[in-house]
């Protein structure tokens, strides 16, 4: 079993940008992102593999940036230009599917003005 704890949320105004972390208490080969928003199903965002391929969802291309440190099991969310429709609480689990079991509390981010 992993346990991941995810950090960094905040709220930002719209064209800003935060640093997402999250810890994993173990290593995994590929670690992802996910967010849900209000009234909305869970949704993929970005996933990295130990070899540090990536692959974003489309609504996150370009703006966006997942990286990850194999010594710390810790992977990264950068988020640039943030817009109000990012607002989500943010989870990191194993990727490109998620394990159930492994989904942790997730952190806030809200982009308003």
């Amino acid at each position: 079993q992993v346990r991941f704890v995810e950090s960094g949320g905040d709220l930002v105004q719209p064209g800003g940008s935060l640093r997402l972390s999250c810890a994993a208490s173990g290593s995994t080969y590929a670690m992802a992102w996910y967010r849900q928003a209000p009234g909305k199903q869970r949704e993929f965002v970005a996933v990295i593999t130990g070899g540090g391929s990536t692959k974003y969802a489309d609504s996150v291309k370009g703006r966006f940036t997942i990286s990850r440190d194999n010594a710390k099991n810790t992977v990264y969310l950068q988020m640039n230009s943030l817009k109000p429709e990012d607002t989500a609480v943010y989870y990191c689990n194993t990727g490109p599917i998620p394990t159930a079991a492994y989904w942790g509390q997730g952190t806030q981010v809200t982009v308003s003005s």
